[in-house]
């Protein structure tokens, strides 16, 4: 069973990264298009999939890393309801507006 291991890891990487392709906005794809990526992952099954992780893609870190918080102080991204003062200021209305009537 062992002597499997390395092909399924080298089959999961390549459809992990064929499908990471896939799914990123074009956009956010680096030094070469989209299509040329998958090919290149598809062909090369080592080092294509490697090569899209390490440079393909524009790659942010998730919580800001060890910057302080700076990860919170952007834009655009998604804000747990407690946390966002559109939806508290939304509740506040709602609520006065049902003390009215």
């Amino acid at each position: 069973m062992l002597r499997y291991l390395p092909f399924l890891l080298i089959i999961a990487l390549t459809i992990y990264a064929f499908i990471d392709c896939l799914n990123t906005p074009e956009e956010e794809v680096k030094h070469l298009p989209k299509v040329i990526w998958v090919i290149i992952i598809l062909l090369f099954s080592i080092v294509g999939p490697v090569v899209w992780l390490a440079a393909g893609k524009k790659r942010t870190l998730a919580g800001g890393g060890f910057g302080g918080g700076a990860g919170r102080a952007r834009r655009g991204q998604w804000v747990a309801p407690d946390d966002n003062p559109e939806f508290l200021r939304s509740l506040r209305d709602e609520q006065d507006g049902k003390d009215k009537n």
